[in-house]
């Protein structure tokens, strides 16, 4: 790092995490898309797959700005399922946008208030994503139901 004030711990590594989230997203939406039938899902899939290329490259500028190298794209990526209908693209987009939602969540627990502030931000904005998709919502977005449970007591 140059004469820049380092950063808090744990930023540089939930900023990768959100940046690689968002390097499959790009990925994962091409796939998709090249299976979206009807002028609205392929509208949205290129609204969705350009929302995270700018979000992309917004983290890749504040990781230069901080001094660190941002991590660079995979060549492909292993999905999470085959995709070979709209269904099962669909489902992939909200796959996708959940696990965006996860990766965020990283950034609302830094102490940095714009970090923070950006990263709430693309919670909501993915958790708006994955219910148009979806069409529904969910009560915590990025947070897994096993996440939520309550630890059971040991007796």
């Amino acid at each position: 790092m140059s004469s820049r004030a380092r950063p808090a711990p744990g930023t540089i590594q939930a900023l990768q995490t959100a940046l690689t989230a968002e390097h499959a997203a790009v990925y994962g939406y091409g796939v998709a898309g090249a299976y979206l039938t009807g002028s609205a899902q392929a509208t949205a899939a290129t609204s969705d797959w350009l929302a995270h290329q700018v979000a992309r490259d917004h983290l890749e500028a504040v990781l230069r700005s901080l001094g660190a190298q941002p991590a660079a794209a995979a060549v492909a990526y292993q999905l999470p399922a085959p995709v070979r209908n709209p269904s099962e693209a669909v489902a992939l987009a909200v796959l996708l946008e959940e696990r965006i939602a996860t990766a965020y969540l990283g950034l609302v627990a830094l102490s940095n208030a714009s970090i923070r502030d950006y990263g709430a931000r693309q919670v909501q904005a993915s958790a708006l994503r994955a219910a148009a998709w979806r069409g529904d919502t969910v009560a915590f977005p990025g947070m897994t139901s096993a996440a939520l449970a309550r630890p059971r007591k040991q007796s």
